[in-house]
């Protein structure tokens, strides 16, 4: 099977949205680092320490104007989950369409050393993706018939 693949733009591949975008003094611009990166990265606005098991909103010094309709995912990096032992502890977090405050990064270190971030570095990566509202029925039951059923975790095999 061959699988043509166009070269055009990101926004030509995966569509595009308008996002207004404000910096404070001194922060960066979010931006995809390649052609194909399905996320932004976002930078620290400020320069932090975070002691093992230490938690902390890191501020970025964006605000965004997110259309409805859409929202915005902050995801952690791997990199720094590798290198550093930082993680997210609400990853994914979720910025709605109607929030205007600064975006903020809920770091936690998870290694056995104290983990330094300098101002200016990258910390998480922003996705705006597409959302819809549910519109839920109350039903006294809800249909069991499917090939999984009620059979929850681990159910669809350990691998």
């Amino acid at each position: 099977m061959n699988i043509a693949v166009d070269s055009g733009s990101q926004a030509d591949v995966c569509g595009s949205v308008q996002v207004m975008v404000s910096i404070a003094p001194g922060g960066k611009l979010p931006h995809y680092a390649s052609k194909g990166a399905a996320g932004m990265d976002l930078f620290s606005n400020e320069r932090i320490t975070l002691r093992p098991m230490e938690r902390k909103c890191v501020g970025t010094g964006v605000r965004l104007a997110i259309p409805p309709g859409y929202e915005g995912q902050v995801r952690p990096r791997s990199g720094l989950a590798l290198r550093l032992g930082l993680g997210m502890v609400n990853s994914v977090g979720t910025i709605d369409c109607d929030y205007r405050g600064e975006v903020g990064v809920i770091l936690i270190n998870m290694g056995s050393d104290d983990v330094e971030l300098d101002k200016g570095e990258r910390i998480a990566q922003l996705i705006i993706s597409p959302v819809a509202h549910a519109d839920l029925v109350e039903v006294s039951e809800v249909p069991l018939d499917t090939a999984r059923g009620e059979n929850g975790f681990g159910s669809t095999g350990t691998r």
